[in-house]
């Protein structure tokens, strides 16, 4: 094997293109903030600091977005997506099928359920928790939404939905208190899925050996954002507002931290896993196509074009397996390479005997 690349780099350079559409995007989030508040009249200056926070995300996601798409591999596989998406005769089926597949892989995350129930009962409890809670505070840090009362008494609200009158609702009655509240159940969700993977953590002997301290500093941030936020309530309903101001700038300070780790830490994945659905596309059509045989046993295993590509990407990061006789490795059936490593090892100790 030789690896060509210069392993000394300690960084990289920063990238212009990137770094331009990560700033046009906070351009575009500030313009859709004026214009759904109409004008700042329905911006809360006290959630300046978290719409502070927003803007930074949105550029550090977009700008290592964009980055990542930049790398051999993931590169490739993004064109050959998109290639194998609009294929003609097929663009119509793929079109009529995205919805499907978005919902089973995304929404219904119906491959991490096939791993382990508690572990797919974990990602659905945090994702519709952080997605329901996503739902209220954006539209709310963003002034798109606000609430006044209709008539004197304050009994019954209506929802303004960018400047526009929508449902009105008794603030005493289910609807009014699950509305208030829906934050409240949104932490609730998060808790339970957070706590759900560290029992797991703790338990499972697999998940355990592959551990990172990132993994814990995820969860850590979501536990700390869903009880400061329980925090509020509980000091609005049962402490008389007492240490509320305090609780409100922990709060911000955990939802402004969590938004500026996203881009850097494990829950940058959320904007990865769509590109995904092109890996499906590209599976899909390299099935139908050429096959690639093994070199040894002459058997097929992968698709031409598959196989291709891997010694493509490989040759742009700088790796080159040889199989010892002169050919490529990855023209090599799994099977057959694990043969090739069994007798190489057998040489090495002098023998199966």
């Amino acid at each position: 094997m030789r690896n060509s690349a210069d392993t000394r780099r300690s960084g990289l350079p920063l990238q212009p293109r990137a770094a331009a559409i990560a700033l046009l995007s906070v351009a575009v989030v500030l313009v859709l903030v004026f214009l759904g508040s109409s004008g700042l009249q329905w911006f809360d200056a006290a959630l300046a600091g978290y719409l502070i926070g927003v803007l930074m995300a949105v550029f550090a996601v977009v700008y290592r977005y964009l980055v990542w798409l930049q790398r051999p591999p993931t590169a490739m596989l993004n064109r050959r997506g998109w290639e194998s998406f609009r294929r003609r005769g097929r663009l119509a089926r793929n079109v009529g099928g995205l919805v499907g597949l978005a919902t089973t892989n995304l929404l219904a995350q119906g491959f991490i359920r096939r791993r382990a129930t508690s572990r797919w009962a974990a990602h659905q409890l945090v994702f519709w928790g952080c997605a329901l809670a996503a739902v209220v505070t954006f539209p709310l840090t963003f002034g798109w939404l606000h609430f006044e009362s209709v008539g004197q008494d304050g009994s019954e609200y209506r929802a303004y939905l960018f400047g526009v009158g929508t449902s009105s609702f008794q603030a005493t009655s289910a609807v009014g208190f699950l509305v208030f509240h829906l934050l409240n159940v949104a932490a609730f969700l998060v808790i339970a899925g957070v706590l759900i993977f560290l029992y797991r953590r703790m338990r499972d002997p697999g998940a355990l050996a592959v551990e990172r301290s990132g993994d814990f500093l995820a969860l850590a941030g979501l536990f700390a954002v869903s009880v400061t936020g329980l925090f509020l309530t509980a000091s609005t309903l049962w402490l008389e507002g007492r240490f509320y101001s305090f609780l409100t700038n922990l709060h911000a300070l955990t939802v402004i931290l969590g938004l500026l780790y996203i881009p850097f830490g494990k829950l940058f994945h959320i904007f990865q896993r769509p590109a995904n659905l092109g890996v499906h596309y590209y599976r899909s059509d390299g099935e139908t196509g050429d096959q690639q045989a093994c070199r040894r046993c002459e058997e097929p295993y992968a698709s031409s074009r598959q196989i291709a590509d891997l010694c493509e990407v490989l040759g742009q990061v700088g790796f080159d397996y040889g199989d010892g006789t002169g050919g490529i490795f990855q023209q090599i059936c799994p099977s057959c390479r694990r043969k090739m490593v069994t007798v190489a090892q057998a040489a090495r100790v002098g023998g199966f005997g």
